[in-house]
C-alpha cells in the first residue's frame, strides 16, 4: 500500500494537506540542491527545484511511496525576493512590493518510483500602498523574518494585500487544486473517483 509522503517541513504546506482531506500522511525533509540557472522563468525555476527536492526524498522513501515536494517563491519584476536576512532587507522588499503587483510562483512535484509529475501554479498579488511606519510595523511583529518576499498572507501579511488574481492557497505554499488533480494521476481521489 502506497504511503503519502509530504517532503516539507513547511506548517503551511502540512495545514493545507490536512485541509484537502489527506489525513495519514508522513513527512521527510530531503536536503536537495537547490541551484538553479538565472536563465530561468519563474515557472522553470521553482519545477525544477521541486523536482530536485523530488529526487533526493525517493532516496529516502520506499519505491511505492508516493511523495510530495513544492517549492514556492516571490518574484518582483522576475527577480527572486528570498527570506529577509534581517529588518533592514525585509523593510527594502516589502518597500518595492508596495503599491505593486509581484508573482508568487509554487513548482509542485508527485512522484512515485519513476512516475514524476511536475506542474507550476502562478498566483499574481498586489499590495496596497505602505507607508514607512505600516513597514515597520508589520516587521515589528516579526511575521516577515522567515518568509520569502518578507510577508506572509495568512497571517497579518494579510493586511498589506489589496487583491490576489489566482490561488490563494498557492500564496501560502500549496495549490490544493492543482495538487489534487496530479493527485489523480497516482490514484489517490480526495473528491471521489469518477
Amino acid at each position: 500500500m502506497s504511503k503519502i509522503i509530504l517532503c516539507s517541513q513547511s506548517p503551511r504546506r502540512q495545514e493545507l494537506l490536512e485541509r484537502m482531506g489527506v489525513q495519514d500522511f508522513e513527512i521527510v525533509v530531503p536536503h536537495a540542491d537547490e541551484s538553479y540557472d538565472p536563465a530561468m522563468s519563474p515557472q522553470e525555476t521553482v519545477c525544477h527545484i521541486s523536482r530536485e527536492k523530488a529526487r533526493a526524498a525517493a532516496e529516502l522513501c520506499g519505491a511505492e511511496d508516493i511523495l510530495i515536494t513544492a517549492d514556492t517563491m516571490v518574484f518582483l519584476d522576475d527577480k527572486r525576493l528570498g527570506k529577509p536576512a534581517d529588518e533592514a532587507e525585509a523593510f527594502r522588499m516589502l518597500s518595492a512590493l508596495s503599491g505593486r503587483e509581484h508573482l508568487v510562483c509554487t513548482g509542485v512535484t508527485v512522484r512515485r518510483g519513476e512516475m514524476v509529475r511536475t506542474e507550476a501554479e502562478t498566483t499574481a498579488v498586489r499590495f496596497a500602498p505602505l507607508t514607512p511606519g505600516e513597514i515597520r510595523w508589520y516587521i515589528a511583529t516579526g511575521e516577515p523574518m522567515d518568509k520569502a518576499g518578507a510577508y506572509g498572507i495568512q497571517g497579518k501579511g494579510a493586511l498589506l494585500v489589496e487583491g490576489i488574481t489566482g490561488d490563494y492557497f498557492n500564496v501560502m505554499g500549496l495549490p490544493v487544486r492543482r495538487l489534487r488533480r496530479m493527485l489523480e494521476d497516482f490514484g489517490v481521489y480526495l473528491l471521489g473517483e469518477e
